[in-house]
Order: C-alpha cells, then structure tokens, then sequence
C-alpha cells in the first residue's frame, strides 16, 4: 500500500481488494467482506464481480439435510438435558463432536419417545487427534474432577430416562488411561439409578486387557467401543496409538472374559475413502470378535481442520449394509447417513437385547446366552 495515499480516495478499495485477493489465495473462502466493512457510495464491491469464492467442498445431498431443533414450547425434553448439563458443568458428545441428531435424541424424537444423551467424562479434552473428531485435543488435559461420578448420576436422575450413553475422552496421560474413575461414574450412575440401563461407550486403553476386564466387571448393559473405518486407512483417519486389530482385540476379550453374556457394540463410518469389499470385512471382523451390535453412518466434516468427505453413501447403500449385518448374525444393526454410535440407542429392540442377556447371567455357557439372544431375536 507504500504506492497510494491513505488520502486517496482509492485507497480503501485497493486496500479491500489485495486483501480479499489474499484471502481468496488462502483459501479460506471469505467472500463475505463487504458485511464487515462499509465501502463509500458508488464503489461496486469486488464479490459483485468475481461472484463467491467456492469452498472447495460439494453441497449436502438432500437426504442429509435436518430441521433446526424446536425451541421450549415444543421440546421440553431438549432443553432440561441441556440446562441440566450446564448447571453441573458436564460435556456431551452430542455438543462436542456437534452430532448432527441431538434435536432428536435430546427432545425423544418426532414421536416424543425416549429422550437419551450421551454424557462424556473426564472433561472436553482427548489426548488423541483424530483426523475425523472435533473434540479438542491436549497433551497435558486438566485433572479430573472426583465430584463428577456424584455430578453425573444427579444428572442422568434429573433426566428421567432410562436409558443413557456414558463415553469418555482418551486420556493416555494418566496410568490407566482413566479406567478407575470411569469405573467410579458407572458405579455411581447405577446406584442412584438402579433401573437404569447404561451403555458406556469407552477407548482401547492402549490395549491393556486387565484395564478392559475392569470396566466389564461393572453393572454395565452395553460395552462400546467404535472400530471407526476400515483397517486400510485406519492409519489415516484414527490417532497413531489407535490402531484397527487392537479395537478388534478389545471388543473380542470382553465378549470371551464375560462368557458372551455381555453386550458389545461398534461402530463404522462410511465416506472416508473405502471400499465396499472392505466395509464388508469389517463387519466379518467385528461378528468374528463376537460383537452384538454395530451401527454405520455417514461421515460429515465436522471443521475444515478435519478430513474431507470423500462421499456421500446413498440411503440405499446403507440399508443393503443393514441386511448383510444381520445376515451375518449381529442381533442389532442400525444404518443410515445420520446414524451415529449412540443413536437412537435406547430403542425397543437392543433393549430386549440386553434384558435377556441379564437374565442369562446366571449361565455358565455360551449355549445359554444364544438362546437368550434367540428370545430377544423373537421380541
């Protein structure tokens, strides 16, 4: 700007239009520049021009597009779980990783059904960074709060429902990766809430099997733990120290350790670059671990810091996916380009699943569970 007056009448255009030249040579896709700064009368904004920068990424299928939540009036629900997060300074995973059905899940859904969170300890930063999350990441997060278990449980009881999804942050900053005090809020939610069904939906804790054991020694009703992706681009999606056969590995002792009474769930992200044939032997693999449940969506940008969709899955493809899970023998499948892990987890059916799996904890054999599963399956 040394080449015109600050005088000049000019200047101010020239000075707008290197600086959106610039940002268009960033890429940050700020085309918007004339709402920030009043031009004089007369000068045409160069937008008008050139027309919007793209942002590089396609629009929205329109399978994918929802409505705004409703407000108090209409979704009571929605806005006690929220107000009653904030009050106890609580993370959900609905609002951290900005899930894009939390109108539904918080406000129990169109048919005003079973409202159900997912409650996310031990604060709002992972340790990991995974290319597909928007959790915040930190090498060194705060300490754990230890009135948390007690804050959660009041929590979950002011709720009313009765079915919850606890899931946790990694920690690989403390000794076992934050297993005790995960421990501690299972315990605590159950006992002031006895009736609850709780699903806690945990990391891989580096592997550590005796870690595993620990959390599936408690009253649990779903032990969850997410595969993510296919094996091939594991190493790109997921943190160096999440790794495909250990998430295989964790999933599989729990399902050995308790005799199959206990239910396992995963879960599988589609339009991260794979193929059909791999998605298929993903869920091979997870049936061979002896999980339960499993459920596939649809990947969705959550910032532009994070990997780009590399498609968007037709409704059709996700529910041939849906028939070939149970085909291959999971009790429960739910898939759809807006299903997440912990959606719509509280639904009739993967409730029969677990009622009859605690009714079969007093069997010794595997044998047992499966008819207990065939009971359900009958539901």
């Amino acid at each position: 700007m040394t080449d015109v007056d600050k005088q000049d009448p000019r200047y101010k255009q020239i000075f707008l239009e290197r600086f959106r030249k610039k940002l268009q040579s960033d890429k940050t896709g700020m085309s918007d520049l004339e709402s920030f700064v009043e031009l004089p009368e007369g000068i045409t904004p160069v937008a008008a021009s050139i027309g919007p920068i793209k942002r590089g990424s396609e629009p929205l299928p329109p399978w994918l597009k929802l409505n705004v939540p409703k407000g108090m009036t209409h979704r009571p629900r929605f806005n006690r779980i929220r107000r009653s997060m904030r009050e106890k300074k609580l993370s959900t995973v609905c609002e951290e990783a900005k899930c894009p059905n939390i109108g539904e899940c918080w406000g129990g859904g169109e048919d005003n059904g079973t409202a159900t969170a997912t409650i996310m300890v031990m604060g709002s930063h992972c340790t990991r960074g995974c290319r597909f999350c928007s959790v915040l990441t930190s090498r060194r997060p705060p300490p754990l709060d230890p009135d948390e278990p007690e804050k959660v449980a009041a929590a979950v009881h002011e709720m009313g429902v009765d079915y919850i999804v606890m899931t946790m942050v990694d920690r690989d900053d403390l000794p076992d990766g934050g297993a005790s005090h995960v421990s501690r809020c299972i315990h605590t939610i159950k006992e002031q809430n006895p009736e609850l069904m709780l699903e806690a939906l945990v990391g891989d804790f580096h592997g550590d099997l005796k870690v595993v054991e620990q959390l599936a020694a408690t009253p649990l009703s779903v032990y969850a733990h997410n595969i993510e992706c296919v094996e091939r681009i594991t190493p790109r999606v997921r943190d160096h120290r999440a790794t495909y056969k250990q998430s295989l590995q964790t999933l599989e002792h729990v399902t050995k350790w308790t005799n199959g009474k206990m239910v396992t769930k995963s879960s599988i992200m589609l339009g991260l670059g794979e193929e059909e044939e791999e998605v298929r032997q993903t869920l091979r693999d997870l049936r061979t671990a002896g999980v339960s449940a499993v459920t596939l969506g649809q990947y969705l940008q959550p910032s532009r810091t994070r990997l780009k969709v590399s498609r968007y899955a037709h409704p059709k493809e996700f529910e041939m996916w849906e028939k070939e899970a149970m085909s291959m023998g999971f009790l429960y499948c739910a898939s759809g380009p807006m299903v997440r892990s912990s959606y719509r987890a509280g639904e009739y059916y993967i409730k029969s699943i677990v009622k009859q799996r605690e009714n079969a904890k007093g069997a010794t054999t595997m044998e047992a569970v499966t008819a207990a599963d065939a009971v359900a399956a009958g539901a």
